[in-house]
């Protein structure tokens, strides 16, 4: 697969993950399908991967690998009225700027995460 193939197909993952946020949200979607589709949405927005993102084509591989496979499971669950009105809403919002400054106080909420975690975890081992 070439780069602007893998591009591609990353934005397509992309406007899919984000019309399933839009379907999840929607009140006639079953309860079981908002589950799963809060799980793959969380996963494709986190900066946290199982192989990161830095790692060369290994790192890009979990995502074309893991999120299709959750959206084709979710995809079976909407109702297909309701995933066509949450792909309308996500062209919509594409369609808008982006905002790095919410990126950035996510990075920032999972960096504060982690370090308040270590701190918990080291005067949790070193009282011992």
């Amino acid at each position: 697969m070439t780069k602007p193939a893998v591009a591609e197909r990353l934005r397509a993952l992309k406007r899919e993950t984000m019309a399933l946020y839009f379907a999840a949200r929607d009140p006639r979607t079953p309860l079981a399908a908002k589950v799963l589709a809060a799980a793959v949405v969380a996963y494709a927005l986190s900066p946290i991967d199982l192989i990161p993102d830095f790692i060369p084509v290994i790192g890009l591989l979990d995502d074309l690998v893991l999120l299709p496979i959750g959206i084709a499971i979710v995809l079976r669950l909407i109702p297909p009225e309701v995933m066509a009105d949450g792909r309308a809403r996500a062209e919509a919002a594409l369609a808008l700027p982006k905002n790095t400054a919410a990126a950035v106080m996510i990075v920032l909420l999972w960096l504060a995460m982690v370090v308040l975690l270590g701190l918990w975890a080291y005067r949790a081992f070193a009282a011992q």
